[in-house]
C-alpha cells in the first residue's frame, strides 16, 4: 500500500503530474475563463461539469469566486481595486502570494453580487461545491495516495501549487509586468508566448485584454493558443460552441472607397488597426530617421522607440520626455505622431451619424496622402479596402 496501487517508472510519475495539471489548466481556461467569465464559449453540460468537479478536487475554487474576481480584475484594471495588480501590490507579491490575494478577495461580499452573476447556481453548487470545497482536496489526496502511494502525495502536492504559481504568480503577475505586446491597450498586460503548453493559452494575456470577448486568445500565426486547439476538438464532436471571436482585419483587394462597410470594420478592429498603423507607418519611419540622431541619442533609442507607439495612458514620465525630444528633431515623426493621435481621435466619431463617421476617415486619409510620406500614403490607400469579417 505504501507503493500504492499502481507502479510506475519514475518517468512515467512525472508524466502522470502533468497530465493531471494540464488537465487542471485546460478545465480553467475553457470553463472558468473563456465560458464562464467571458461567455466567449458555450460547453455541452457534460463537459462543464466533469470540469466543475475536477476544480473542486484539484483547486478546491468556487467558479462564481474565480469569476467575480477575473470580472473585477478587468473592471478595475491596475487601479487600487483590482484584485491582483503588481502595479499596484507589487510583483512580488503577487507572483508568490497570489492564491492568497484570491482568498481575501473571494471573502469579499460585494464583489461576489455585484460581478459573479449567471455561474451556476444549482443544487450541486450551492449544497456542495461552494459549502464543501475542501472536501473535494481531500477526496483527491485519499485517490492519489490510494492510487501511487507516499508519491501520490508528491504528485498532489504539485496539483496543489499549479493553479497559483501559474495562474495567479505568472498570469496575473507577469503578464502585467514583463513580455511584449501585440495591441497597445491602457492597461500593461503583456503576451509570454513561450509557456504556452503550460497554461493553455493564458500566457496571451495582452491578446486576451484588447479582446477580452473572444474565445480565441492567439493573434499572431505563431502564437500556440493550445487552449483554442481543444476547443476546436470540441466543436468538432458537438460539446462546444463559439460565440465570440476577435475581430480580424480583412480587406477587399478591388475596394477603393470608404464605405459604411469600411467605418464598421475599422470601429471593430480597431486595436490592430493602431497596431498595424505602428508597424506599417511609425517604425518605418522612426528606423529612416534613425540616422539623423542616433549617435546623440544612442543609449536611449529603444525607450524613443516605445516612447512613438506606447498609449497615453501607460506614457511613462521618462517616455514623455524623449518624445518630446525626438518630435522636435524629426518634421517626419512630428507628422507621424500628430497623424496617429488624429487617427486615435476617429473613434471620438463612433457616437455620431454613419455619414460623418465616414467623413472622418475620408478627410483623415486626405490629410495622410497629402504628407508625402510614404508610409502614411500607404496606410491610408490600405484603409480604403477595410472590411466586415465574414462570420465564423
Amino acid at each position: 500500500m505504501l507503493n500504492g496501487l499502481v507502479t510506475l517508472p519514475w518517468w512515467g510519475y512525472i508524466l502522470v503530474a502533468l497530465i493531471l495539471t494540464h488537465i487542471t489548466i485546460v478545465a480553467v481556461t475553457l470553463y472558468l475563463h473563456r465560458s464562464q467569465a467571458h461567455c466567449a464559449l458555450d460547453l455541452h453540460p457534460i463537459v462543464s461539469h466533469f470540469f466543475r468537479f475536477w476544480l473542486l478536487t484539484t483547486t478546491g475554487m468556487v467558479t462564481k469566486e474565480w469569476v467575480a474576481i477575473h470580472r473585477k480584475h478587468h473592471a478595475k484594471t491596475e487601479t487600487s481595486e483590482d484584485p491582483h495588480s503588481p502595479h499596484t501590490k507589487g510583483i512580488a507579491k503577487v507572483f508568490w502570494q497570489g492564491a492568497e490575494l484570491y482568498q481575501a478577495e473571494a471573502k469579499n461580499v460585494e464583489t461576489l453580487e455585484k460581478y459573479g452573476h449567471g455561474t451556476p447556481d444549482d443544487w450541486l453548487e450551492r449544497k456542495l461545491y461552494s459549502r464543501h470545497s475542501g472536501l473535494g482536496l481531500t477526496l483527491s489526496f485519499v485517490v492519489n495516495f490510494l492510487l501511487f502511494g507516499f508519491i501520490g502525495i508528491t504528485i498532489w502536492a504539485v496539483q496543489m501549487i499549479w493553479i497559483p504559481l501559474n495562474a495567479a504568480g505568472i498570469i496575473n503577475g507577469i503578464g502585467h509586468y514583463w513580455g511584449y505586446r501585440n495591441f497597445e491597450t491602457e492597461d500593461g498586460s503583456t503576451n509570454i508566448s513561450f509557456i504556452g503548453v503550460m497554461i493553455g493559452g493564458e500566457e496571451l494575456h495582452n491578446n486576451h485584454h484588447a479582446y477580452p470577448s473572444s474565445a480565441k486568445f492567439s493573434s499572431k500565426w505563431w502564437e500556440l493558443d493550445i487552449g483554442w486547439n481543444y476547443i476546436q476538438l470540441l466543436r468538432v464532436v458537438g460539446l462546444a460552441k463559439v460565440r465570440r471571436r476577435a475581430p480580424q482585419p480583412t480587406r477587399l483587394i478591388n475596394k477603393d472607397i470608404i464605405d459604411l462597410e469600411t467605418a464598421k470594420a475599422m470601429v471593430s478592429s480597431k486595436l490592430h488597426v493602431m497596431a498595424e498603423y505602428a508597424n506599417k507607418v511609425t517604425l518605418p519611419t522612426f528606423h529612416a530617421e534613425l540616422p539623423n540622431f542616433e549617435y546623440r541619442y544612442k543609449k536611449i533609442v529603444n525607450q524613443m522607440r516605445t516612447a512613438l507607439v506606447r498609449e497615453d495612458s501607460r506614457m511613462q514620465p521618462s517616455h514623455r520626455k524623449h518624445l518630446q525630444v525626438l518630435l522636435q528633431d524629426s518634421e517626419a515623426l512630428h507628422t507621424v505622431y500628430e497623424m496617429r493621435r488624429k487617427l486615435q481621435d476617429l473613434w471620438g466619431e463612433t457616437h455620431a451619424s454613419h455619414e460623418r463617421m465616414i467623413q472622418a476617415i475620408i478627410e483623415w486619409c486626405k490629410e495622410a496622402e497629402s504628407t508625402g510620406i510614404k508610409a502614411l500614403q500607404d496606410f491610408a490607400q490600405s484603409l480604403r479596402g477595410y472590411a466586415l469579417q465574414p462570420a465564423i
